[in-house]
């Protein structure tokens, strides 16, 4: 079993923001695997199906992006999940848009829902696929502009972003994280 985890904010205001990718991505695996994330579940929208031979859960905690802890701790307690299985799915500053790096532990890097999970979790030691939403203009407020949306040209990639993110969490299903980092971090 495997369960991804995509951070965003709820609410309609925040749907197409950056902030939000780790939201569209799951989104996006949801809509190709045939899995409804509607459940109310472990203060997240939550679901579940079989992919590539294994038993896959989408959880969309609804918390808020500096909460997020809150949600993946509920999930892990209440199904027994392994923090081993765990991937989350977010946006990087760090990464230029268009890109993804996956990485299986760290600091939170400024990143509030990281900084949640890590607090809830206990450790920095979990699989993580980042999804660059590139740094703003210098002298741009970094809250702003995670909060802001996508740019026009950025709207248009949008669609090979996210596919090549849900390249990696396929790969992720039959293969050691660490082979899925090297395909996709090249």
């Amino acid at each position: 079993m495997k369960w991804f985890v995509g951070l965003g904010n709820p609410g309609r205001q925040y749907e197409a923001t950056r902030h939000n990718i780790g939201f569209m991505a799951l989104d996006r695996f949801a809509d190709k695997h045939g899995i409804k994330v509607t459940q109310s579940k472990c203060k997240g929208l939550l679901g579940e199906g079989h992919v590539a031979g294994q038993k896959v859960y989408l959880l969309k905690p609804q918390t808020y992006m500096n909460l997020s802890g809150e949600s993946i701790r509920a999930f892990m307690d209440f199904y027994k999940a392994d923090i081993e299985d765990l991937i989350v799915v977010y946006d990087d500053l760090d990464t230029p848009y268009g890109q993804i790096r996956l990485r299986y532990q760290g600091s939170a890097g400024g990143h509030n829902g990281i900084k949640s999970a890590i607090a809830h979790l206990g450790t920095q030691s979990f699989q993580r696929i980042r999804i660059g939403i590139s740094r703003p203009a210098p002298g741009r407020d970094i809250a702003d502009y995670v909060l802001s949306t996508f740019s026009k040209e950025e709207f248009q990639q949008m669609p090979g972003l996210l596919d090549k993110t849900v390249d990696a969490m396929e790969h992720i299903l039959e293969h050691p994280f660490e082979k899925t980092m090297a395909k996709f971090n090249g």
